[in-house]
């Protein structure tokens, strides 16, 4: 089931919220909590019973070595640390079994000329998400964050279909609590749910999909052979580009938006990363419970910067390429995911040179490196392998000669990337302030107050205006880019 279906819209999300809002305001609490449990099991069951099964039996399974982490931690400090072992090694097999599999058989043939078969293995949606957040609740109960094991708040915890699919990667110690509350879910908090659910659904229908058909048609041509020229390559490439930003940043929207819903304050995961200085900055604005995730469970665990630069800067180059093979099963994430440690130790060397500057000049400049940094490494990240990449990259660079193009094709990709550029993002809009202790959460960038959302009728009509045209467009859903890692 997708947030952008009339299905979820018009029947699901409201049907879901009213049987959540009738127990909990009868005081039902735990009821409630139980509704969305299985609520959220309907959600990811609707695209397959089978890996339904699946993801109850990690549940069952983490369920159990969680209980023994909780029983021996404070007993036996050797044995809790065996079952949280345990645990990672669980989750990470399955993980690697239904997403690795199969491209590890492929390179094996390749290298050793051999012919061996693996029956093609479907990847269970959002694996990779629900696995990440199963291995930051066994690591937080091991260290002490989550103080008790309780089945139903851990399921909830998981599967709350939100941040299923796509993330936001949460900590127990930021939702659950918030579930616990015994007071009713303001209206107002409501209506701020819905606004900015329907943001991200015009930000999804309206500019994402629309940035689609001026990528897609290209990439698929260049994946069969034909040679983009300069001009078709850099309007692919700068298509995409605004589509993955505005796919991604209309879902975390939408998650955020559906979290209010149910009174739920869900952690930033998006925080216009185009309008970033330097590569550091764009990961803490880009899939930033990712970039958590990396830094407090790998990039410190390896080391971090404690054993001197040189050291720092290989701990990087491993996380960005774990990052980058994190998203896909493909050369092409590998190499995305290099790029970007790459691109990452340059930018810590230029920072210990002290080489930075405040000017407009200097401004502008490490705006434009960043970015063209971050579109060039995009084609890798959206080509079918790595030789289609290299045929657009060799497109961009000149090598098919300028060619020509409808005026259209390059003037929607620019407006649609001006318009990230230069508008506020969703969270300024809204004035949304996620829970404590996470990423925005004691920052504020100021924006004309012109443009801060009011609860008056001309906002509902703007709302509503949005909702009419997204439902009217809403003709060929499209699946989330990020649905398929």
């Amino acid at each position: 089931m997708l947030f952008n279906s009339y299905v979820f819209i018009f029947v699901f999300l409201p049907l879901t919220a009213a049987v959540y809002h009738l127990l909990r305001g009868n005081g039902l609490v735990r009821m409630a909590i139980f509704s969305l449990v299985v609520a959220s099991l309907v959600f990811y069951g609707w695209w397959s019973l089978q890996y339904l099964g699946l993801l109850l039996g990690l549940l069952a399974v983490d369920l159990v070595i969680a209980r023994q982490i909780e029983k021996w931690r404070d007993v036996d400090r050797r044995l809790a640390k065996l079952f949280l072992v345990t645990g990672l090694v669980a989750n990470l097999s399955a993980l690697g079994y239904y997403k690795y599999a199969n491209f590890f058989v492929d390179n094996v043939n390749v290298l050793f000329g051999l012919d061996l078969v693996l029956a093609t293995i479907v990847l269970p949606i959002g694996i990779s998400f629900f696995t990440f957040q199963k291995i930051a609740f066994l690591v937080d109960l091991y260290v002490g964050k989550v103080d008790r094991v309780n089945a139903l708040d851990y399921f909830l915890f998981v599967t709350f279909f939100p941040q299923l699919i796509a993330g936001p990667i949460v900590h127990h110690s930021e939702v659950i609590p918030q579930f616990a509350r015994l007071d009713r879910v303001s209206p107002i908090t409501i209506v701020n749910g819905v606004t900015i659910f329907i943001i991200g659904l015009s930000k999804k229908v309206l500019l994402a999909d629309t940035a689609a058909q001026y990528a897609s048609p290209h990439f698929d041509a260049a994946f069969l052979g034909t040679a983009p020229d300069m001009l078709t390559a850099w309007s692919a490439t700068l298509a995409y580009s605004a589509q993955i930003y505005f796919d991604f940043s209309a879902y975390s929207d939408m998650a955020i938006g559906i979290g209010l819903i149910f009174g739920i304050h869900l952690p930033i995961n998006f925080d216009s990363p185009y309008k970033s200085l330097n590569i550091v900055d764009f990961w803490r604005r880009w899939h930033i419970t990712l970039s958590r995730f990396l830094r407090d469970y790998l990039y410190i665990p390896l080391g971090g910067n404690r054993d001197g630069k040189f050291h720092r800067y290989i701990n990087l180059f491993i996380v960005m390429v774990l990052g980058g093979i994190w998203h896909g099963a493909g050369w092409t994430f590998l190499i995305w995911g290099a790029l970007h440690g790459v691109y990452l130790m340059i930018n810590h060397g230029w920072h210990r040179l002290k080489l930075s500057g405040d000017n407009r000049l200097y401004t502008f400049a490490a705006w434009l490196i960043t970015f063209l940094a971050v579109v060039l490494a995009w084609v890798f990240f959206r080509a079918a392998d790595v030789d289609t990449a290299f045929t657009v990259l060799s497109g961009m660079a000149g090598a098919n000669g300028l060619g020509s193009l409808p005026i259209d094709a390059f003037a929607v990709p620019v407006g649609l990337l001006l318009f990230a550029f230069v508008m506020p993002n969703t969270q300024q809009v809204m004035n949304y302030v996620p829970p404590k202790g996470t990423y925005g959460a004691h920052m504020a960038r100021p924006i004309p107050a012109l443009m801060h959302w009011k609860s008056t009728l001309p906002w509902a009509a703007y709302t509503g205006l949005a909702l009419g045209l997204c439902l009217m467009f809403m003709t060929q859903i499209s699946e989330f880019i990020y649905f398929q890692f």
